[in-house]
């Protein structure tokens, strides 16, 4: 019998993680809780160790040492695949639709996928009507309609990543990993990203990462500072901005000019 999780569980934790290639540390003993609902973000300099922690949360890769518990539970030892069913979605900073591919097929696959009918795809796909259906409300609520029928190639890269992030969130998820989702997005259409990022399900605990400053403190409510796989500090935004250790290894003096 699964033991009864502690309803003050919070959402995401991550217990002394760590992760090496052969001498190569690239976690070094990281912990990381998350309430429900959380809107938390990871940043760091280049190599810092970021994607590897969602990597290590999403199960792409398996932690030499420590636990990752969702909701309570040790998902340590489940596959990726099992932990999207458990509730983690994400995204990538490069991303990976079918760009050939329209953005109603691309939603309507994840929908597919998550309802588990994704195994009578070789039947007409009108006759899923309610995956359908779900799909094209997923597409308006990111204001995707218009470009329901166009293939994704076609697509400026500011809407593909919504396509993405409609994807994920076509999983259901009780937990959103969001890796850099404003990376190469001309600075025109950020606020696509930040607009979507903040309509988003209070209910879904979420992280991201990004460089872009301006996104990060638009968004979250928790920053956790990594350097060399290891958490360097973490904080409120305003406690991150004023901290003069953080400006000399990662915000530096020019954003604390933009900030002034």
């Amino acid at each position: 019998m699964r033991a009864t999780k502690p309803q003050t569980a919070p959402a995401l934790e991550v217990r002394n993680l760590q992760k090496s290639f052969g001498a190569i540390q690239v976690a070094n003993n990281i912990n990381l809780s998350l309430p429900r609902g959380a809107r938390h973000a990871l940043i760091g300099p280049n190599g810092a160790g970021k994607t590897t922690l969602v990597n290590l949360i999403s199960g792409a890769l398996r932690a030499s040492v420590g636990d990752v518990l969702l909701d309570g539970e040790k998902i340590t030892t489940l596959s990726q695949a099992n932990r999207t069913r458990r509730g983690i979605a994400r995204t990538f900073q490069i991303n990976r639709l079918f760009r050939n591919l329209t953005v109603l097929e691309n939603v309507f696959l994840s929908v597919s996928e998550r309802s588990g009918t994704s195994d009578r795809l070789w039947r007409s796909a009108g006759r899923e009507r309610a995956v359908i259906d779900e799909a094209v409300d997923h597409l308006q609520s990111f204001g995707l309609i218009g470009d329901a029928c166009k293939p994704v190639r076609e697509l400026p890269y500011g809407r593909q990543r919504l396509v993405e992030i409609a994807i994920a969130l076509a999983q259901r998820p009780k937990l959103l990993l969001l890796d850099e989702p404003a990376a190469g997005v001309p600075s025109s259409e950020n606020h696509l990203i930040l607009d979507v990022i903040a309509q988003l399900d209070p209910n879904i605990t979420v992280l991201i990462i990004e460089h872009d400053m301006d996104v990060v403190f638009r968004f979250a409510n928790r920053i956790t500072v990594l350097v060399a796989g290891t958490v360097f500090t973490e904080g409120t935004p305003d406690e991150i901005s004023a901290d003069q250790r953080v400006r000399a290894v990662y915000l530096g003096e020019r954003h604390e000019a933009r900030r002034g």
